[in-house]
């Protein structure tokens, strides 16, 4: 399955430009928080997008009605359509969507039990976008896609599963277009629940490094639009890569912990490939989950090395949630965007904010700087709360 159209809106970079720019040149978003009160946390920092305003994007009457992870959806859904060209070209009917969501509309949710408690007046239009479903409704309704509809909420991995999903969608010659990705925002609930947990990382996350804490949280959204070639071509569409294949698989081993033996993880990847046709040999290098918690990125590494076996000392494992922070439900899109992107421009990303070489972790993750790399095909990992594993194998 081929893509279309791209679009993102998130805190390293407010369109697909502006993100490729920081991708490219290595910068990261991550900073202070100021969407609400954080002074009481450990952590006071995040990849938050950072001067918005909804009435640069929509009328009044129109904010008023969409959560913040609907209007950061419907602004990354934009850009995707738009640079496809891929409306008007099929029937509605034959134009689905297929998005992952997490928090939803939990920011506005807050919003209104705070005035509530407070005993002053709380408008009910902002508690329309707690249902994770809401942002998947609204996009399908500006732009008139009356095809298949449906929300993941998978954790973590739900955006990632969401763009196999809308590549099985088509690939079965149910739509003829699917819009695929995810939206998420930063929201109180959130951020008080990961520090709870303490992996939340008082400095801008550094994933794969000594001395690593955890992660840095983050918001935003993105979707590609996903087509059959055939179809594609015919129309004339410009083709930016493509989805070769993916898997996914529960863990069943904890509610937030990964398996330390990484089998599950090593077995979604192995699949993920077969999956696509390739080995592992036709993989030039991987975009990890990559949190920058003390035990993920060492998880991981060793399912990497399980996978690739005597070649992983060669196959960059990178992560770009030190750009971005981890964007949540929308974290899988976002970074296989990400990899989309770099592998159009034949490079390796930075994984940013390197402390030190970690001999737990073992690999080459590409901490000096982005280089150059002809690979066509890279992986990208999405690994949640809850086991859930997926990995999307992207060429370009």
């Amino acid at each position: 399955m081929v893509i279309t159209g791209l679009g993102v809106f998130c805190g390293a970079g407010q369109n697909v430009s502006r993100f490729s720019d920081a991708l490219l040149n290595g910068t990261s978003g991550i900073g202070p928080l100021d969407l609400f009160d954080v002074s009481a946390f450990p952590s006071r920092i995040g990849c938050q997008v950072k001067g918005y305003d909804p009435l640069d994007h929509f009328d009044r009457r129109t904010a008023a009605k969409l959560s913040r992870a609907d209007q950061f959806g419907l602004i990354a859904a934009r850009e995707a359509l738009a640079d496809s060209a891929v409306l008007g070209q099929y029937s509605p009917y034959d134009l689905g969507i297929a998005m992952g969501a997490g928090a939803a509309g939990m920011f506005q949710a807050e919003q209104w039990l705070k005035s509530h408690l407070a005993g002053e007046p709380a408008s009910p239009l902002l508690l329309r976008g707690v249902l994770p479903d809401k942002t998947a409704t609204e996009i399908a309704r500006a732009f008139h896609l009356a095809g298949y509809q449906g929300s993941v909420t998978t954790a973590c991995s739900s955006s990632a599963t969401a763009i196999g999903w809308g590549a099985e969608l088509v690939a079965a010659g149910l739509q003829k277009a699917v819009l695929a990705g995810g939206s998420d925002t930063l929201s109180l609930l959130t951020f008080a629940g990961f520090n709870s947990l303490k992996v939340v990382d008082p400095e801008p996350c550094s994933p794969f490094s000594l001395g690593r804490q955890g992660i840095s949280l983050g918001e935003g959204a993105a979707f590609l639009v996903l087509e059959d070639e055939e179809h594609a071509r015919r129309r004339g569409a410009r083709i930016h890569g493509a989805v070769l294949g993916y898997a996914l698989a529960g863990e069943a081993f904890h509610m937030t912990a990964p398996d330390p033996n990484g089998a599950t993880a090593t077995r979604v990847m192995k699949e993920a490939i077969a999956t696509s046709g390739l080995t592992p040999d036709a993989v030039g290098w991987v975009n990890a989950h990559g949190t920058g918690t003390p035990l993920n990125d060492v998880v991981e590494s060793a399912a990497v090395r399980l996978v690739f076996g005597e070649r992983a000392p060669q196959v960059p494992l990178v992560s770009t949630k030190a750009m971005t922070g981890h964007c949540l439900g929308a974290a899988g899109a976002i970074e296989a965007l990400a990899t989309v992107i770099a592998l159009q421009h034949r490079i390796v990303p930075q994984t940013l904010n390197f402390r030190g070489r970690d001999p737990e972790c073992g690999l080459e993750y590409c901490h000096e700087g982005p280089r150059p790399c002809e690979a066509d095909v890279a992986l990208s990992n999405s690994f949640a709360f809850g086991g859930n594993i997926t990995s999307l194998v992207l060429a370009r």
